[in-house]
């Protein structure tokens, strides 16, 4: 579960850093502690060092120790090189063996942890030199008792406010993270109403909602199932315009080959319908795998370098027959541009627009075309003086089987609705753009953008 694992991360993370700086203050104050013991320690020694004196043989004798406070609880013998205790501040019927029997070998003065008598000591162990030759050993010690408590009070409060602070932690994680990740429990309930009801328009609630990484999710997933429904409507509308455009010549074909073996005899005119819906289809079938191949990316393109000028020029030879004095077909301005590309397939978008536009602009009204240098770039503009575009129907104008008029019934020659999606395509994958400005009743303008060959 996530929130778990996010939560034992935390609290681990947290744990780590805490058991860290613990043991940093923990050392730290033992350290500290340790050497004001080990200050007190050879202040004790320096004033006993004072008051010692040795006879006239050497011998090291001590007129008396200092009368030591209380307080400090510390402890001095005074042994001779011999091995014999001089002077000792404890009993020494009691206590009549060394405070740190190894610190008696010593040359150099020496703090050690000792248990002397089973309590636990701090304990100095100092050469004494007359003449620079040894004289003895003096061992000023104190005990650690109240050390030991104190760093054992200390591990115990650091150990249990690691542990309050790790709880402490774990529940506030949780709980942050409960409220930080509950958005994901409202995607996951959507996309699983989604996959039942199979309803795409379902949409994730992404009111007062932060704009963190979660929201950009939320964000990020609404705008995917808008893309999905749009993509799901069009393959429906798509399914249903490409059934309808294949069932009228079907429907054609098999009502004139019905009539034929009625009347068992072959007539010439339904042989010509015949062929004619069978070129429909093939039309249709060939345009289908040129806008799937465009649209994947793999549109075969065999680019060279062509005079887009002399092009133009072609396409309107050619379409002076299909206005046919019914419009005024005329050229605004021309310039001598190169561009690379597909010869063919740019007649094909010119061929296009300029029928689309010599058969939706009413009789007696004019097609202009033009081609222009902009910024290094080519640009064709293609306008006419028809009835325009509904402002509603210019976003879907490139789409699919996407025809202005709502109707389906459509004459032969008013082609698929397929002809400015594959121009569109086209157009891209000769890495240029295409747009439309139009105005109901003040006619529409197409303009192709396309690089000029370098």
């Amino acid at each position: 579960m996530l929130r778990a694992r996010l939560t034992l991360l935390y609290s681990t993370l947290l744990g780590g850093v805490l058991l860290l700086f613990g043991m940093a203050v923990y050392t730290l104050v033992n350290v500290t502690l340790i050497r004001q013991i080990d200050n007190l320690l050879d202040t004790t020694a320096k004033e006993i060092l004072k008051v010692a004196r040795v006879d006239s043989v050497g011998e090291l004798t001590v007129l008396h120790l200092p009368p030591l406070n209380m307080a400090r609880n510390i402890h001095v013998q005074i042994w001779d090189k011999e091995g014999r205790l001089v002077s000792s501040s404890l009993n020494r019927d009691e206590f009549s063996d060394a405070l740190n029997i190894k610190g008696l070998l010593t040359t150099t003065s020496s703090y050690d942890d000792v248990n002397y008598h089973a309590l636990h000591m701090r304990v100095l162990s100092l050469p004494l030199t007359v003449g620079g030759r040894g004289a003895g050993t003096m061992q000023v010690g104190t005990s650690l008792g109240v050390i030991d408590t104190l760093q054992q009070d200390l591990l115990y409060i650091l150990v249990m406010t690691t542990l309050f602070a790790i709880i402490l932690a774990a529940v506030g994680s949780w709980l942050t993270i409960e409220r930080s990740l509950a958005p994901l429990d409202t995607i996951v309930e959507t996309a699983e109403q989604i996959n039942r009801a199979d309803d795409l328009s379902r949409r994730i609630p992404y009111n007062n909602l932060p704009n963190d990484e979660v929201g950009q999710l939320i964000l990020t997933f609404n705008q995917t199932l808008e893309r999905l429904e749009t993509i799901f409507t069009s393959q429906q509308r798509f399914l249903a315009d490409v059934s309808h455009e294949l069932r009228t010549p079907l429907t054609v074909i098999k009502g004139n080959l019905g009539l034929m073996r009625r009347m068992d005899t072959v007539d010439e005119e339904t042989l010509l319908s015949i062929d004619e819906e069978t070129n429909r289809l093939t039309r249709l079938v060939g345009d289908l795998l040129l806008l799937a191949q465009a649209e994947t990316g793999k549109l075969p393109l065999q680019k060279e370098t062509l005079e887009l000028d002399s092009l133009l020029f072609e396409v309107m030879q050619e379409m002076h027959v299909l206005a046919n004095n019914k419009v005024t077909l005329k050229l605004d301005e021309i310039d001598q541009i190169q561009v690379s590309g597909e010869r063919d397939k740019l007649k094909q978008v010119l061929l296009n627009l300029v029928s689309n536009a010599i058969q939706y602009t009413p009789e007696g009204g004019e097609v202009t075309l033009a081609l222009s240098k902009i910024d290094k770039k080519a640009r064709i503009k293609i306008s006419d003086t028809g009835p325009g575009i509904p402002a509603e129907d210019l976003p879907h104008i490139f789409e699919r089987f996407y025809r202005a008029e709502k109707s389906r019934t459509r004459t032969k020659a008013a082609g698929f609705g397929l002809g400015l999606s594959i121009a569109y395509w086209i157009i891209k994958n000769h890495k240029g753009e295409i747009s439309v400005e139009s105005k109901e009743g003040m006619g529409t303008s197409f303009e192709i953008i396309l690089p000029v060959a370098s």
